[in-house]
């Protein structure tokens, strides 16, 4: 048998050798919902609610987070509808770190314990860099990134006096590679890659797994809740297609089931969806190319207008974009609450 020959074989069975140890581990490691004690920040619509669906569907145990109590009571009640045996839901502030102590120190007192943690809350604006400001950075790593420490950092000692807990952190594909015209957002969640990874590495002895969930934009009318910066009207109607057309975007729940997979089974990532993986596999292969590609995409979308006008929501764009443009929305966007 020639070198060659040899070498090849010898990577197969080493890569089935990996791929045995990785299925192993999986299994060992797998969990199901059912009777489990889960908080989920950001769960009031979109792909939160969804998660929190999930979840419910498979009798675990819920608190549900986000700022407005109106919009968690109803839908905590839906929760309920669909299955839920008990929800709690909190109005939780997550840059507030006395606001996230206290949302885990009521889920203890309640429940017992604390099994899992989804680190779902985030925001996100849209603008070309000229009109963004120190504040748009610092208000996106408060959501984006703080939120997720404070809540995080929050749950361990109580996961460590039960010797076990899972934490799901939803990143983003902008967390693995940068995007034109949403600096603050993908500074933010590359901050949230560097915590997730950091914290697998350090919290798997105490049998406590943290799972980076890495989606691409999804179909849950999230533009909708963007704000937007510059040609608002343009900004919108670029992110809007982006949030909702198909063969660019993904099924929202579809990835709250991959979320689940991945952190009932104890991954260390999950790349939700084929555009998300598509992306991060070109990265990782031609991270040069991808920055020239990026910058002429970049050359395309609107250029800065009046950088001192202040953001504006999506909600409020949507009148002033094309009907036909607006008509697609809500029939793209999937069951969520959005």
């Amino acid at each position: 048998m020639r070198g060659r020959d040899k070498f090849v074989l010898g990577a197969l069975a080493g890569g089935g050798l990996l791929w045995g140890a990785r299925a192993w581990l999986r299994h060992k490691r797998r969990i199901d919902l059912a009777d489990r004690v889960v908080i989920v920040t950001g769960a009031s619509s979109g792909h939160g609610f969804l998660v929190a669906q999930v979840a419910a569907e498979r009798g675990a145990r819920l608190v549900i987070a986000a700022r407005r109590l109106e919009a968690l009571e109803e839908a905590a009640d839906e929760l309920r509808r669909l299955g839920a045996p008990e929800v709690l839901p909190l109005a939780v502030d997550v840059t507030d770190p006395r606001q996230v102590e206290e949302m885990v120190q009521r889920t203890v007192e309640h429940f017992g314990r604390i099994d899992v943690l989804i680190n779902n809350a985030g925001i996100i604006s849209v603008g070309p860099i000229e009109t963004m400001t120190l504040d748009d950075f610092r208000t996106a790593m408060d959501t984006n990134f703080w939120g997720a420490v404070h809540a995080t950092l929050a749950v361990v000692p109580q996961m460590r006096r039960q010797r076990f807990g899972r934490i799901g952190n939803v990143v983003s594909v902008g967390g693995r590679r940068a995007v034109p015209h949403l600096l603050p957002y993908t500074a933010s969640k590359f901050a949230l890659t560097g915590f997730t990874q950091g914290m697998r590495t350090e919290l798997a002895r105490d049998n406590i797994l943290v799972t980076g969930v890495y989606p691409g934009t999804m179909r849950t009318g999230g533009h909708r809740h963007a704000l937007f910066k510059g040609d608002v009207k343009r900004e919108y109607t670029w992110f809007a297609l982006s949030d909702s057309l198909p063969g660019l975007s993904t099924s929202a729940a579809r990835v709250a089931r991959q979320l689940w997979r991945g952190v009932c089974d104890g991954e260390p990532q999950v790349i939700a969806g084929w555009p998300a993986r598509l992306a991060i596999a070109l990265n990782d292969l031609f991270p040069d190319e991808m920055d020239e590609v990026l910058a002429l995409v970049n050359r395309v979308l609107p250029p800065p207008v009046d950088p001192a006008a202040p953001a504006v929501r999506g909600d409020w764009l949507q009148g002033t974009v094309p009907n036909t443009l607006n008509q697609a929305f809500p029939a793209r966007a999937e069951p969520g609450r959005a």
